[in-house]
């Protein structure tokens, strides 16, 4: 099973970096979880967020946010609408489905007719 992220979205924050203390370049990202294997592609309601200043090329863990920061994402959590959780099944999967529905019912054919 092949679980990937894919970013909802992404914000700009003017505050000052814990690390370097730059205003500019602090960049919030919000991901959602995509789980996709040979049967099924499905988008959960799993979603997780990262913080990255593009100043000193650093993570910022938000064990480092200031307060100002924490309220920001905490607003930014509440406003963020991600996608709704989907499952669609491959072709494989339809497949395999509708050949064990022929099965089944040929069997059931069978059996009657003797």
């Amino acid at each position: 099973m092949d679980e990937k992220f894919f970013t909802v979205k992404e914000f700009e924050l003017n505050n000052h970096c814990p690390e370097c203390y730059s205003r500019e370049g602090l960049q919030l990202t919000f991901k959602q979880k995509f789980v996709e294997n040979l049967f099924y592609r499905a988008i959960t309601n799993d979603t997780t967020y990262a913080m990255f200043c593009n100043v000193c090329k650093s993570d910022i863990s938000p064990s480092r946010w200031t307060d100002d920061i924490d309220s920001v994402v905490s607003y930014q959590q509440k406003a963020l609408v991600p996608k709704s959780a989907t499952f669609k099944l491959k072709r494989l999967s339809w497949i395999l489905l509708t050949l064990a529905i022929v099965i089944i019912i040929a069997l059931n054919v069978f059996i009657f007719m003797n």
